[in-house]
């Protein structure tokens, strides 16, 4: 792996107050015994206490480890010494590996290959893969029944009831679903019950996802008679995954790829990132990563930058999403993003995506020319009058970049909103 630059260790930072602690540890005198190698950068840190704390780092996966009390990955120590190794002012190579790091890559290579093997196992029994199946359909499809009686129940009672019900009354249902193995349906429902209280539109909401929730039932029943693209999309929405071995086995695709923009989530359970990419011919695809809480998502890609790197895609419509199926070499940075689109034609774009699959929570866009209008959340409006409200935008930084001038932005269309992820200026992709 080659060394990373000080953007990449900033963009690892879980939060700002970690990043500015961590730059305050970044100097050689804290630091001893470190070192890196094609996989691993290592070191001690001196604390406040007698011993001072191990810090190992697997730049590959990547992953973190260190003997603090933090509950951060990674934690202040990590960045600092990923910063010191960035800038080449310690943690050089061709040293001996400390052995607290060597142990460490040992554990994680054992319980890698443990996964790998029981994986295999699993796979090589036919009758017993079978039984797994029809055992995993029988539960879906009792939740999938259960849950129809619910939606029944919801609209008989009437949506303005359930807005007077408290979040653990949406919980229990939530629970159920997981129980069912719908994992993805269970966290749509669970938000709702977050959704219903905070929205000032609650009840178009509500009612725009119980619709949905009921075709989903529908669909699921009549499961045999979908195309395997929309059948693809029914799974990602109800939270059956496709095992990452099935992917990996299917046709990649060449670079470079273009990074769009990401966008990092956390909703106390599980932390998300998405990262939007086009390839050389036009694909769009988006890579997700996740983790659970305490452990630290993968080290977020700067929009505008090109990858040469090989994707895989998973099944169902586009824009698929898809994951790295080589390691990663930064080419550069590109100065635009392409051509744009106007407010119409995105939403025409989302019509025809909605049409093809009616589960899919965001749509990827382009925006050509458009300015950036202050208001209660903000606006995006297009040189014909055309404007959409922004959500989850950092309209100080926006309104300082684009001084109201028309610029391309690249964002997340979502149920009439979008969401800004990068924005053309000067010939440079920024990230808001």
């Amino acid at each position: 792996m080659g060394r990373w630059s000080e953007e990449r260790v900033i963009g690892a930072a879980p939060d700002a107050s970690s990043l500015a602690a961590a730059r305050k540890l970044a100097r050689p005198g804290p630091w001893s015994d470190t070192g890196s190698n094609d996989v691993l950068v290592w070191g001690k840190c001196q604390g406040s206490g007698k011993t001072p704390y191990q810090v190992s780092v697997d730049i590959a996966a990547p992953a973190y480890r260190c003997s603090c009390p933090s509950r951060k990955f990674p934690c202040k120590h990590a960045l600092a010494l990923l910063l010191l190794w960035a800038r080449e002012e310690a943690a050089a190579a061709g040293v001996e590996t400390a052995g607290f790091a060597e142990e460490w890559a040992a554990q994680r290579a054992d319980r890698a290959a443990t996964r790998e093997r029981r994986q295999s196992e699993q796979q090589t029994d036919p009758v017993a893969q079978a039984k797994r199946l029809s055992d995993r359909l029988t539960l879906m499809d009792a939740g999938i029944a259960d849950f129809a009686r619910w939606l029944t129940d919801l609209v008989r009672t009437g949506l303005a009831s359930a807005h007077n019900q408290p979040y653990s009354w949406w919980d229990g249902v939530a629970g159920r679903l997981v129980d069912a193995q719908l994992p993805g349906l269970a966290e749509q429902v669970r938000a709702m019950g977050s959704d219903i209280h905070a929205r000032a539109d609650w009840a178009d909401h509500l009612l725009l996802r119980s619709g949905r929730w009921w075709a989903m039932t529908k669909a699921w029943s009549r499961r045999d008679q979908l195309t395997p693209d929309e059948f693809a999309d029914l799974r990602v929405a109800v939270g059956w995954a496709t095992a990452s071995a099935e992917v990996h086995a299917a046709e990649s695709l060449p670079g470079p790829w273009l990074v769009l923009g990401a966008h990092r989530s956390d909703d106390g359970r599980l932390q998300q990132q998405r990262t939007w990419l086009r390839g050389p011919d036009g694909t769009v695809v988006v890579v997700l990563d996740f983790a659970a809480q305490g452990q630290a998502l993968a080290t977020p890609q700067l929009a505008g930058a090109l990858l040469d790197v090989t994707v895989a895609r998973y099944p169902g419509s586009a824009p698929q999403r898809a994951m790295f199926t080589s390691p990663l070499a930064p080419r550069g940075l590109a100065g635009s993003l392409g051509e744009g689109c106007s407010i119409a034609e995105a939403l025409d774009m989302e019509s025809a995506a909605v049409a093809l699959s009616p589960w899919r929570e965001r749509h990827p866009v382009l925006f050509a020319g458009v300015r950036v209008c202050p208001g209660e959340a903000g606006w995006l409006r297009d040189g014909s009058g055309d404007a959409l409200p922004l959500v989850g935008a950092a309209m100080d930084s926006l309104l300082a970049l684009t001084g109201s001038h028309p610029v391309n932005v690249f964002g997340e269309l979502e149920e009439g909103r979008v969401r800004p992820l990068s924005v053309v200026i000067e010939g440079a992709v920024v990230t808001p």
